[in-house]
């Protein structure tokens, strides 16, 4: 039985690169009937597209997002990322019900809701995206080991353990960096009379009330699906952060019917066909 959800927010996926968590994110996908469903970025990884690396659930998750895009109950957004700034020249391009743009906003229950990926507020990726991708490339490989390790830990009984995790929240740079985030999206909302404002791109799930002397928003961020398999959810005029793991047991494997393996540069070549 799906969970009827009026939003639901991901973001950060990365299609296409050996930490995406694309067979638990098809679990949950397959788990929900959303009216609206925002992919708010870096869904697909394009800046490690040379690996050839594009199993079968990932290419799962493309045709369930597909499928909900043929769907005529419900509205699916690719708001583009960094990582998948290529689809940035296909901004405003609709097929069904699926929709590229770059940001969105939207009318929640009466309150005006902006939503963008994030990493305009990223001056590395702004000004130089050579260090960008050079620090996406040591992040992949961190978490190409911590799988492995996480493994051993599961075959030993012991608790998953998360590298980076420890990392952000031990480095006083990193932790300066969230939370000038999250700080600099909710005042720019606050400028423009927003009630909430959603991001990704920071990896770090989060609901909170912002107050300033100017006025207050809600800020949101969907996580991301490398480590924390986190989602926003809007139903019943309430926000939650939806996390895998709570709920991995009640979720199914996808029963969907078999398709071929694709290497990631066929994939390529039909997105560049696209345009």
């Amino acid at each position: 039985m799906k969970r009827n959800v009026e939003l639901v927010v991901i973001s950060d996926v990365h299609l296409g690169t050996y930490g995406c968590k694309a067979k638990e994110l098809l679990r949950y996908l397959n788990s929900i009937q959303p009216k609206t469903l925002v992919l708010n970025g870096d869904i697909i990884d394009i800046w490690q597209f040379k690996k050839s690396y594009f199993p079968k659930p990932h290419l799962k998750v493309i045709k369930k997002i597909l499928s909900f895009a043929t769907n005529k109950n419900t509205q699916v957004y690719y708001i583009t990322g960094n990582h998948d700034e290529m689809f940035r020249k296909f901004t405003d391009f609709e097929l069904g019900k699926l929709k590229v743009c770059n940001k969105i906003c939207l009318d929640i229950d009466q309150k005006k809701t902006w939503i963008f990926h994030g990493d305009v507020f990223d001056a590395s990726v702004q000004h130089s995206k050579w260090i960008a991708k050079l620090g996406g490339k040591g992040y992949d490989l961190l978490i190409v080991i911590n799988n492995v390790v996480n493994w051993f830990l599961e075959k030993m009984g012991r608790e998953k353990y998360s590298f980076s995790k420890k990392i952000k929240n031990n480095v006083k740079k990193a932790v300066k960096y969230i939370g000038d985030f999250e700080l600099t999206a909710s005042e720019l909302a606050i400028d423009n009379h927003y009630d909430y404002v959603i991001c990704g791109h920071i990896h770090q799930p989060q609901i909170r009330e912002v107050i300033n002397k100017k006025g207050s928003c809600t800020y949101l961020n969907s996580g991301d699906w490398i480590e924390n398999l986190s989602a926003l959810e809007y139903h019943d005029k309430e926000w939650k952060i939806f996390y895998y793991d709570d709920h991995k047991d009640s979720l199914k494997d996808d029963e969907a019917e078999e398709i071929q393996d694709m290497d990631s540069s066929e994939l390529l070549k039909i997105v560049t066909n696209f345009s």
